[in-house]
């Protein structure tokens, strides 16, 4: 479920096909995102699944799978 949640925001904000985006998928390389870009997903995700983001994790989520992780251990 919550896979299925952040497939469907990240198709929308990187303008990428939802089908494309896996558990492997790197958020910097494979979606070409830069800094603004990640701090813009985790405001984002942090309203979607009422959770705080520490700036200092975000540093240490590549993946969606890191990414999906987080979300699931801290929301």
């Amino acid at each position: 479920m919550v896979f299925e949640k952040v497939k469907n925001i990240l198709a929308a904000q990187f303008d990428v096909d939802e089908d494309s985006i896996t558990m492997e998928t790197d958020i910097l390389e494979d979606l070409e995102a830069d800094s603004l870009d990640v701090m813009d997903l985790m405001m984002t995700l942090g309203d979607e699944f009422d959770m705080q983001v520490d700036e200092s994790e975000i540093e240490n989520i590549t993946t969606v799978g890191a990414l999906v992780n987080f979300i699931e251990a801290n929301s």
